[in-house]
């Protein structure tokens, strides 16, 4: 049975486009039957026409990988654009470094490990950045004998 007509009627009345007007399959006499606006009206409200729900896009697999990178996976080197710098800026690498240097040579000052001179000595070398981390200091103290015990 041809229903282009009623299809047509029905998506103007419906607001939607053609593609999104349901015909129950089983009621196909009574739409084609159907000529006047009132008669595709009546059929919408028995539920012989029906709007089909537009259908969406799925957040499921967005919401898996928000997840996952809020955990801290995801984050490999594939996964990154732009420069080292572009995540970390210079300066705040160079801040994150020192203030560990620092806290660490507090620490070997108030053990008593290194004398007040030999660190302020390595405060300054830190300060010019000849140590890239913690263990290079411990390393230098151990070369040079700083340590007290």
């Amino acid at each position: 049975m041809n229903v282009r007509a009623q299809r047509k009627l029905a998506a103007r009345i419906l607001k939607v486009g053609e593609n999104r007007v349901w015909i129950d399959p089983e009621r196909l006499d009574d739409v084609s039957l159907a000529i006047r606006r009132d008669d595709i009206r009546r059929l919408i409200h028995e539920g012989a026409i029906r709007k089909v729900p537009i259908q969406g896009i799925s957040r499921g697999r967005a919401k898996a990988v928000h997840l996952k990178q809020k955990r801290g996976l995801r984050s490999g080197s594939g996964s990154r654009k732009g420069k080292r710098t572009a995540r970390l800026s210079g300066k705040e690498r160079w801040m994150l470094k020192i203030r560990a240097i620092r806290r660490h040579l507090k620490q070997l000052r108030a053990r008593r490990i290194i004398k007040p001179r030999d660190y302020r000595r390595l405060y300054r070398l830190s300060k010019g950045g000849m140590f890239p981390n913690i263990r290079r200091v411990d390393m230098y103290i151990q070369e040079h004998k700083m340590k007290r015990r």
